[in-house]
């Protein structure tokens, strides 16, 4: 599994499940906090929901409730990791 084709992957599916169509994936940087104002996704909760929900679909990856999502999948770069290590 290509890094660079999964985070662009996973920045198409975060912009599909959080109904984010104002933005393109490009806009989404690799390395800044996902939850950040920095980032400039405006995500919550809800969306940390969305995202968990939707990574369970496409790459078989569980997380635990939102809170744990949040502390473990920080930016693009660290969710990309997890998923090619939990499918290795």
């Amino acid at each position: 599994m290509d890094i660079e084709q999964l985070k662009y992957d996973l920045k198409v599916m975060i912009i599909q499940e959080c109904e984010k169509e104002d933005i393109v994936p490009e806009d989404i940087r690799d390395d800044l906090e996902l939850f950040s104002d920095e980032i400039g996704l405006e995500l919550d909760s809800l969306d940390a929901l969305q995202i968990s929900m939707g990574l369970q679909k496409k790459y078989s990856v569980r997380l635990g409730d939102s809170k744990e999502f949040r502390r473990k999948v920080t930016t693009i770069q660290k969710l990309a990791e997890f998923i090619k290590e939990s499918n290795d």
